[in-house]
């Protein structure tokens, strides 16, 4: 529930702001990812403090997600591989997250320090409408 309400406060915002709404969507689209990750694998599906500083300015949105659940695999963000796509009828439930907030971002960082896990991330504009 908190995941909804902060990305509703963002998508506010960003239209307050006559951002552009594909660059309004990206936003939303990989700040979701990034909080459904927390709760789905650092917290394996419970619950515990989650961290987020937002930075809106002509470059995009600068955010910052930290959280005190399990460490990422390997101590770094993860860049799986594609699920595989067997068409026309099977497609896979995820694995997409990560490719989509690699393509829709830039200068995604991950560290883990003292028990908390740092995730920043881009989400870059096209410009203010």
């Amino acid at each position: 529930m908190a995941t909804r309400e902060v990305l509703a406060l963002l998508m506010q915002r960003l239209a307050a702001l006559d951002i552009d709404e594909d660059d309004q969507a990206n936003a939303e689209l990989i700040l979701a990812e990034a909080l459904n990750n927390v709760s789905e694998h650092a917290y394996r599906g419970g619950s515990g403090p989650v961290e987020l500083v937002v930075d809106i300015s002509r470059a995009g949105v600068d955010c910052l997600v930290c959280d005190r659940g399990q460490a990422m695999p390997y101590g770094k963000a993860p860049d799986p591989a594609l699920p595989v796509i067997d068409p026309p009828d099977i497609m896979p439930e995820g694995g997409f997250g990560w490719h989509i907030i690699r393509c829709l971002s830039t200068d995604l960082h991950y560290i883990r320090s003292e028990g908390w896990n740092r995730l920043s991330f881009r989400v870059p504009f096209g410009g203010f409408d």
